[in-house]
């Protein structure tokens, strides 16, 4: 049954039909939809068309969430367009896009400290058992190079506890991927396994939240960038760098670049099982990682960075 109650119901939710039939996520989009439904509604709930005056009006009525709202609008209006309905399509640059977020990439040092800080965070009363939950969660995220959504809603069925195996599921455009954790990350999702059934046995999420369900995106950042101000006690909070979860994946790819140059490996080579491995849709997704080394080794005459811009074709990391 349909969620949207407009006259654009069934052009929404054939909308939402279509991405999620190209591998998009539904709830990515879905509740800004449902408010724009919503608005509609209210405002204009025989309209045969999306016109311009109830696009304008949508994106003036608040301006909170501005650019999703114009993302969302954008969307729809192509959507309709493409399928033969006239339709008003809010231009590219009506909001400025967004800043692009720079990476930060963990120093050795840093990251000794920052999980040092980790296996020492407190419980909370929302989250009473946060102290065996975390060391091993960012561990996880880190050693695997995980997206951070990939870690906190991992389930403990689709983990192999005899050979290391994990198969992530709930994966960006839902392209499901295998990783092997190391033997080391291995024995401590073992040793976390066993406490977990005194406090999560039923829980069907391995990095289960108190409320039953998995821990928020939200609760994530929150616990991380505590922990990464504990970790640098004697820096004032103004001057210390915005972090994110996302980064211990930035640094694993760094990480993993870093070692096949020092081994003197074939990067061109090696770029394309890092890809399948991380689950990037594109080479060139993965190329991005080789802009976070350090200036020495971007500058280093052995290496051909030029080469990159023609890099070899797309593969699959696995072929039968």
């Amino acid at each position: 049954m349909s969620k949207f109650i407009s006259s654009f119901a069934y052009e929404m939710t054939a909308m939402l039909d279509y991405r999620e039939a190209l591998g998009f996520s539904r709830k990515t989009h879905e509740a800004t939809l449902l408010k724009f439904d919503c608005f509609c509604a209210n405002n204009y709930p025989e309209a045969p068309c999306l016109t311009k005056e109830i696009v304008m009006g949508w994106i003036n009525e608040q301006w909170s969430g501005i650019k999703e709202k114009s993302t969302v609008i954008r969307l729809f209006g192509r959507y309709l367009s493409a399928v033969g309905k006239e339709s008003f399509v809010l231009p590219h640059g009506f909001v400025s896009d967004k800043k692009v977020f720079t990476p930060y990439i963990f120093t050795d040092a840093e990251l000794n400290s920052l999980f040092r800080s980790v296996d020492t965070i407190a419980a909370t009363k929302s989250e009473p058992f946060l102290p065996e939950i975390a060391p091993a969660l960012f561990r996880l995220i880190y050693t695997c190079g995980l997206r951070p959504n990939e870690g906190r809603e991992l389930k403990r069925e689709n983990i192999n506890f005899k050979n290391g195996e994990i198969l992530i599921t709930n994966t960006k455009r839902k392209k499901e991927r295998m990783v092997v954790m190391s033997d080391a990350m291995l024995r401590l999702a073992k040793k976390y396994d066993e406490r977990r059934v005194v406090f999560a046995k039923n829980n069907e999420y391995f990095f289960p939240s108190w409320n039953g369900g998995s821990l928020t995106n939200y609760q994530l950042a929150l616990f991380f960038n505590d922990c990464w101000k504990r970790a640098n006690p004697t820096v004032d909070e103004i001057n210390l760098p915005s972090v994110r979860v996302y980064d211990l994946r930035h640094r694993f790819a760094s990480a993993a670049l870093n070692r096949w140059l020092d081994s003197k490996q074939i990067l061109g080579a090696k770029l394309p099982y890092l890809r399948a491995y991380m689950g990037h849709e594109t080479l060139s997704e993965t190329v991005h990682y080789i802009h976070l080394l350090p200036e020495n080794l971007v500058k280093s005459a052995g290496i051909d960075w030029e080469a990159f811009d023609g890099l070899v074709p797309e593969v699959t990391l696995w072929q039968e």
